[in-house]
């Protein structure tokens, strides 16, 4: 495939799962042997069935959830997505987090690697302490460290 070709398939694949809750089209996007090298919560399952639960868990928790894509990169065999999720904790439990009300937008970056028309391989990052704050789950100045003066 092409690098143009790449990129359509990375925008295809967020657009059906994440903005359109499909997720029982997550086989026709990951490969079988699809590995996940992005720490899941606690609880999920590796592979496609990780990311499967991780947007199942994101869509009931996010009803109204929406993803949109800031900038794709791509190169040989990897697709670089740069994309924030945005949504309203109106739904179900967050990883413990009874329903807030409160909406909250984070960033993620995504390095994907295609084979034969499918991803094979996942690289990720959410900017989860943002999440956290933003639902009032964690302070914003916690984990920052301070700094003596020099």
């Amino acid at each position: 495939m092409s690098t143009e070709q790449n990129k359509e398939l990375a925008t295809r694949m967020i657009e059906e799962i994440f903005n359109r809750g499909n997720v029982d089209k997550v086989d026709e996007f990951l490969a079988s042997d699809f590995v996940e090298r992005e720490e899941l919560p606690p609880g999920l399952q590796p592979g496609r069935e990780g990311v499967k639960q991780l947007a199942l868990m994101m869509r009931s928790a996010f009803p109204d959830l929406k993803a949109t894509i800031e900038d794709a990169v791509a190169e040989a065999d990897k697709v670089v997505v740069r994309w924030t999720c945005a949504g309203t904790h109106s739904g179900g439990e967050l990883m413990g987090i009874p329903p807030t009300g409160r909406k909250v937008s984070v960033e993620v970056i995504d390095i994907m690697r295609v084979a034969d028309g499918k991803f094979v391989e996942h690289w990720g990052l959410m900017d989860n302490a943002a999440m956290l704050q933003q639902l009032g789950a964690m302070r914003p100045d916690a984990g920052q460290g301070r700094r003596s003066p020099s």
